[in-house]
């Protein structure tokens, strides 16, 4: 049990693999309900453990959610049924790996979040303005990082549209096009039981195409996100040592400055005959043979076009 909490705790202290670690968050937070609910149901409290549901469920009514509004958040982190929590993880992480070795790791942060928010807002819109939903508004919840996780895979197969994955009985298949499918079913299922739930997929799956489209054409909607991450890993490090020189009589404060950027903002403008040997080697061995570095300089070369 040691190592696997030692296990974890070196993954947080990496730098670029915010992807594990949202994926660590969602199953840390599933099993302690499982925990938790297996307790309360034993000692027969069941209801403690309905509570501790309700405030972290998003509310599609208003008035609920003013009296909460840390569910807009909480709701993408949190799952109750074991196949819903392990289908949004593998989808997360299949479409999220393309995101973090094409644009770094803060990117797949910025889908994550923002498209969990956005999904969020347009299932609670959604229920108040239309007249089909209007009689379930008040006992009607949402949980799980679907939403999420569609923003991560549209944004992959917006960024990376003929991008193959080889799946079980069907083959090597485009991403646009298991994108596209999800998409499909998540519309013809928004006047089902899970009408919500595939309500929020088609807002994360909206906000994953315009941040990327955006982002080749050089704004950036995760700014706000990057500010934050950079605030909260400040309050967490160490503040650096006073070195003192006396032969020159001042003083001198180490400083660091942290940065969320990834290597993806370091990265330097290829020139064309790095371009053309990228593409050569595409042609020949495909986008899988490409090192981290080629596929950000690919990135940064077509923001340019």
């Amino acid at each position: 049990m040691s190592n696997i909490v030692d296990d974890i705790k070196r993954e947080f202290e990496k730098s670029e693999n915010s992807l594990v670690k949202i994926i660590l968050i969602n199953t840390a937070v599933f099993l302690v309900l499982l925990l938790v609910k297996i307790i309360f149901t034993l000692s027969q409290s069941s209801n403690i453990y309905s509570w501790i549901i309700d405030a972290l469920e998003l509310p599609a009514s208003p008035h609920e959610f003013i009296r909460k509004p840390w569910t807009l958040i909480t709701y993408f982190f949190t799952h109750e049924d074991i196949f819903h929590i392990l289908f949004n993880m593998m989808f997360l992480y299949w479409f999220g790996k393309l995101i973090d070795e094409y644009l770094g790791a803060k990117r797949v942060v910025a889908l994550y979040f923002l498209g969990g928010i956005a999904g969020g807002m347009i299932y609670m819109l959604i229920y108040n303005l239309l007249p089909f939903f209007q009689t379930q508004v008040e006992s009607s919840t949402m949980l799980g990082a679907s939403a999420a996780a569609f923003s991560v895979a549209v944004g992959a197969s917006t960024l990376l549209p003929n991008y193959t994955f080889n799946l079980i009985f069907l083959g090597p298949i485009r991403i646009k096009f298991i994108a596209l499918f999800y998409i499909i079913l998540s519309l013809a299922q928004t006047v089902g039981p899970n009408a919500g739930g595939n309500l929020a997929h088609l807002g994360g799956a909206l906000v994953g195409y315009i941040f990327i489209k955006l982002l080749q054409n050089g704004t950036d909607l995760g700014k706000p996100i990057y500010a934050i991450m950079n605030g909260w890993t400040g309050l967490f490090r160490r503040r650096p040592s006073m070195q003192v020189t006396y032969r020159e009589r001042q003083v001198y404060r180490s400083t660091s400055v942290y940065s969320s950027s990834s290597t993806s903002s370091t990265i330097e403008m290829p020139d064309q005959n790095e371009i053309d040997t990228i593409l050569d080697k595409i042609s020949k061995s495909g986008y899988e043979s490409l090192t981290k570095e080629e596929k950000q300089k690919l990135f940064k070369a077509s923001q340019q076009k």
